[in-house]
């Protein structure tokens, strides 16, 4: 697999789209810290990590609205790729629908999204943005 973040969006993408409540993907250090970070800021319900075989999975329950049975999120779309990386310094921090969603960034510190970095004034390579 060239792109493992590409098709752990990929994932939750198509799972949102045939309104499953549950998606497992093949767990690595930086799809948890991503997964942490959803649960962190609403975007999820839950997660858990089951360690089986050489890897383990990272189980996702998916937070649907319960009147209307849409899913919180819209859009999951993956900035950097292993063709093009794309970094960007504090002062060039991405906003996300206005502010309104959120940019999940690798940096030097860990994983954390556009906000927490620009708060702490690194810059790093963007993952994705979500909204």
């Amino acid at each position: 697999m060239t792109d493992p973040i590409a098709d752990y969006l990929t994932r939750l993408r198509n799972a949102i789209k045939a309104n499953h409540r549950v998606v497992e993907v093949p767990a690595s250090n930086l799809k948890k810290e991503v997964t942490r970070i959803l649960h962190e800021k609403g975007y999820i319900l839950n997660y858990k990590f089951v360690e089986d075989g050489p890897q383990g999975t990272i189980k996702i329950a998916l937070k649907y609205d319960p009147v209307n049975k849409v899913n919180s999120i819209k859009k999951l779309i993956r900035v950097s790729t292993p063709g093009l990386r794309q970094y960007v310094g504090h002062k060039d921090m991405p906003r996300v629908l206005n502010g309104l969603g959120i940019a999940i960034l690798s940096t030097s510190k860990g994983v954390m999204t556009n906000k927490e970095a620009a708060d702490l004034h690194i810059g790093g390579e963007v993952i994705c943005y979500i909204y």
